[in-house]
């Protein structure tokens, strides 16, 4: 299925003890806001960065690792 980023997001916040009105601060969005990126499975770039910056957390390395997972090794033959 795949990493679901608002999930990520979320779970990493709870791990470091911060509340949702934090993060929200902290990216400069409304605390509504917030709970709709937890909800979501996708995310701007944009804001992922600043949601990384905030939580010092590489979430692109969590999207990268999954994109690696689900693409197929490919075999080279010799002709």
């Amino acid at each position: 299925m795949g990493v679901h980023i608002g999930k990520l997001i979320k779970e990493e916040l709870e791990k470091q003890g911060r509340s949702k009105v934090w993060l929200a601060a902290q990216i400069n969005r409304t605390e509504p806001t917030c709970y709709n990126i937890f909800k979501s499975a996708t995310i701007d770039t944009g804001i992922l960065k600043i949601i990384s910056k905030a939580l010092d957390r590489d979430f692109f390395q969590d999207l990268s690792q999954d994109l690696h997972a689900d693409t197929p090794k490919k075999s080279f033959t010799n002709p």
